[in-house]
């Protein structure tokens, strides 16, 4: 599996730089999964656009559903009062899905934005796919208006929670910091609001796992590993308690019988890699793992198991699901009996 290719993103480069120097842009799209980036950046645009105190006369604003292309018109064409510039801001507005003549209506107006006007539009709950067929789309991408703010990679984010925690009264490790995001995951939205409840309670200046453990609250793919993790470690008390605070939860048994079956099936994988005299890198990439902790934790297990065992555990995952299907009402039943007989399986198969 090759690693993702990441998105070209020069708009978002720009749109930067011309916050810190000063020449923005009349048209942008902001759009993309991180909205903790794209809500930082609609503030500072607003704050570089509008004087403190005009924001009432100079910010012009419509949700999709009730705006038209001849509203857009109407409040480009309003003049700023005691400021340099107005600021139209559409959240949720179909731009591809306009029509024909609505497309075109937009394309004009585009091409012919005062300077006085920066028209943003911003995708929050509507997902945006911009049509590259059409002429409107192709303005798009040639004026570089769209901005992708998409999920941030593992190195940024470290960087981020580690400058996040230090503005904080806080340090924390580049590896625990990479703890944090397996944890929790890569919405810097969540982490951030995770962030806060960790240094408050945190006694120390140094930020520990143990202190994430304690008040951050995981994702399930997080927990689930926990405890595949504490079965491939012979520790079957701590899976079983996880796995009761899973089900008491109310997760979905299916998500959580998804996410063993994963785990059991790159154990399997390490154990070839290992008998294959392959890195933990290699492992790594073939799985497309953002998480030098997760690929550490993989490894490890894997060299406590056989080939024999891994490939039962697979197996047995996958009978799992199929009895799920047929067995509506049973599935806590049948994940507690998987569990089970995994643990005691290494009693029968050679491990």
């Amino acid at each position: 599996m090759p690693p993702k290719q990441q998105t070209d993103n020069t708009a978002m480069r720009e749109l930067k730089k011309a916050l810190r120097q000063g020449g923005l842009k009349n048209l942008y799209v902001f759009y993309g999964d991180e909205t903790f980036l794209r809500e930082y950046y609609l503030g500072e645009l607003k704050k570089a656009i509008l004087p403190q105190g005009m924001e009432d006369f100079n910010l012009h604003t419509a949700q999709g559903k009730e705006c038209s292309v001849d509203w857009i018109a109407q409040a480009v064409d309003c003049l700023p009062m005691m400021s340099e510039r107005t600021l139209v801001l559409v959240t949720d507005f179909d731009l591809m899905g306009q029509g024909e003549k609505g497309r075109q209506q937009l394309l004009e107006l585009f091409e012919d934005l005062p300077d006085y006007c920066c028209l943003v539009f911003v995708y929050d709950l509507l997902n945006f796919k911009v049509d590259g067929r059409s002429k409107l789309g192709t303005y798009l991408k040639k004026s570089e208006a769209l901005v992708n703010f998409q999920r941030q990679s593992t190195g940024d984010l470290t960087d981020w929670i580690v400058r996040k925690c230090k503005a904080m009264g806080h340090r924390v490790d580049s590896a625990d910091a990479q703890y944090l995001i397996f944890l929790c995951g890569d919405s810097m939205t969540n982490l951030s609001t995770e962030l806060e409840k960790i240094c408050a309670y945190a006694s120390g200046e140094r930020v520990t796992r143990e202190d994430m453990d304690a008040v951050a609250i995981p994702q399930v793919d997080a927990v689930v590993f926990q405890m595949t993790d504490a079965l491939a470690r012979r520790d079957f008390d701590k899976a079983a308690a996880v796995l009761a605070d899973l089900l008491h939860s109310q997760e979905a048994t299916i998500m959580i019988l998804s996410v063993m079956g994963k785990y059991f099936r790159q154990l399997y994988t390490a154990r070839l890699y290992l008998d294959a005299g392959k890195s933990r890198s290699d492992f790594m990439q073939l799985w497309g793992m953002k998480h030098s902790f997760q690929g550490d934790k993989l490894m490890d297990a894997a060299r406590k198991f056989s080939l024999v065992w891994c490939r039962h555990a697979v197996r047995r995952c996958a009978e799992a699901d199929l009895q799920m299907k047929i067995n509506y009402g049973a599935e806590g039943e049948i994940l507690t009996q998987l569990l089970m007989e995994l643990s005691a399986g290494r009693k029968v198969i050679e491990c």
